[in-house]
């Protein structure tokens, strides 16, 4: 049984009495015999899927490479699992079984005529004589995944970085299943009354924040998934590149949509990877023969998660801005990955990149920036008011009828009046809608509170305490729906 990001199995058996070009042919008899579909051939050897449809995710790449006078087999999972329950090693014996039992139905000469009428691909272009792209074979154990190596090296970093803080943030006594939006924003998650208040960064520290150990997990094994497949490819620093401004778009796709919302995580950065691996299988700069079935798998991936994403608690607007991000990131990579001799190119690339993802997400930041500056000044105001006029509550027991008269009437409604006006020039603010339901509710709030003052004050002008209890309890019972409202609008 295989495991790994890409579980695969391989074996190495030596050529039998056949020439080069009569082993290929009667390999590939041998895979159409077992339902398989060929791909790709060459004067080196064949590939193949195991399933003619690639949008099944038990499909697997079939390998067989001929060097001098051995023939290595291998099968690889194409799909995002990470046990292939040993699939990889059944169908590479399968295989050889099945050449083995073809062995004596074709003679040398017709084995000779089948690899004539191949279609092959130049020597030039044959990937199979190349050195693999990914380096998800080079991983030894589990603890492989964590250390850099050549063509995995900031996949690595990111995943330590992201690791470190959230290992920091249990040290520090936060909730390791379920972070109070507190403890994230204090160390730095994106939320728009902050983030607005002159703290951009957040745009990019919240894509190293996680909302709990499973959302950690979760993004920390679709990252190393992901940069298994594309770091390769774009090599260490488009790679780091990529990630980082993909971050901070996404980031600014969710400070533009929500408004009262905390958003961390690094699901956006990860989407805009997704994104950029989108953007180069839809050209030729991955090989063909893989390029369908890993777009296949990419495209479920993110539809998947997308939809998934709908439901309540999920940054989807991240997701999309991340996704958005990447592709565009991905296809300005292009150029310069066709032609890697000129760095200059890939460090020109990257900076056109950097500054179109600023300019776009400082345009977003200035657009989306409210009053909350403000906002929150006239709510401290508010409270203070709001501590003054229940001060009535806190009058000793023996305390006279015209000094409890003299709080209700002369500070108590005075001060919710205070706070009725204030309310009204806080709705005068730019603001979002959530914030003016919020001072909406909070005049009605002092509304209740005056009618109930008003109720108390009659009650003791009239010399009858016990007169209006009822209409009293009634108003309380309603002050405390308004109370929960106002602390269920501000969660």
């Amino acid at each position: 049984m295989a495991v790994g990001f890409t579980p695969r199995y391989s074996n190495e058996l030596a050529l039998p009495d056949l020439t080069q070009q009569q082993y290929i042919a009667l390999g590939i008899e041998a895979a159409k015999s077992l339902g398989w579909d060929i791909v790709y051939t060459s004067n080196a050897g064949f590939k193949a899927y195991t399933n003619k449809n690639v949008f099944l995710s038990t499909n697997q790449l079939i390998k067989v490479v001929i060097v001098a006078d051995n023939v290595y087999m291998e099968s690889s999972s194409l799909g995002s699992e990470m046990v292939d329950f040993g699939k990889n090693k059944k169908n590479v014996n399968q295989l050889i079984t099945a050449i083995e039992e073809l062995t004596t139905d074709f003679s040398t000469q017709e084995l000779e005529l089948k690899y004539e009428a191949l279609t092959l691909v130049a020597d030039e272009d044959d990937d199979l004589t190349r050195a693999p792209a990914t380096a998800s074979e080079n991983f030894k154990s589990f603890f492989s995944i964590f250390v850099p190596q050549n063509g995995y090296f900031i996949t690595p970093i990111l995943l330590n970085l992201n690791l470190l803080v959230f290992i920091l943030m249990l040290l520090m006594g936060v909730d390791a299943f379920n972070p109070d939006g507190e403890s994230l924003i204090r160390w730095g998650a994106n939320f728009k009354p902050v983030t607005t208040n002159g703290e951009p960064w957040r745009l990019l520290t919240n894509c190293f924040l996680h909302i709990g150990i499973l959302h950690l997990l979760m993004n920390m094994y679709a990252l190393v998934y992901i940069g298994v497949i594309l770091e390769p490819y774009l090599g260490k620093v488009r790679f780091a590149a990529a990630y980082l401004l993909a971050g901070i778009g996404a980031s600014a796709a969710s400070l533009w949509w929500h408004d009262m919302t905390i958003s961390a995580g690094a699901s956006g950065a990860i989407f805009g990877m997704y994104g950029v691996f989108l953007a180069l299988l839809t050209t030729d700069f991955i090989p063909k023969d893989i390029r369908k079935s890993l777009l296949t798998s990419i495209m479920v991936f993110v539809g998947y998660n997308l939809l998934n994403g709908l439901k309540g608690g999920i940054d989807n607007a991240a997701h999309i801005g991340g996704l958005a991000s990447g592709l565009v990131i991905g296809y300005a990579l292009i150029p310069s990955l066709k032609k890697p001799d000129m760095s200059k190119l890939e460090l020109n690339t990257i900076l056109l990149l950097t500054v179109f993802i600023f300019c776009t997400s400082f345009m977003v930041y200035n657009k989306t920036s409210y009053d909350f500056a403000k906002y929150d000044n006239e709510i401290k105001a508010f409270v203070r008011n709001e501590s003054q006029a229940l001060e009535v509550y806190k009058l000793p027991a023996d305390a006279t009828d015209a000094t409890l008269m003299y709080e209700i009437k002369d500070r108590g409604i005075y001060y919710w009046n205070e706070n009725i006006k204030l309310v009204g020039k806080l709705d005068k603010l730019n603001l979002p809608e959530v914030l003016h339901e919020r001072n909406r509710t909070l005049k009605k709030y002092c509304e209740l509170r005056i009618k109930c003052y008003e109720l108390m004050y009659k009650s003791l002008e009239e010399r009858n305490k016990e007169k209006y209890n009822t209409e009293i309890q009634a108003l309380a019972q309603q002050i405390e729906g308004t109370i929960k409202a106002v602390q269920g609008k501000t969660e």
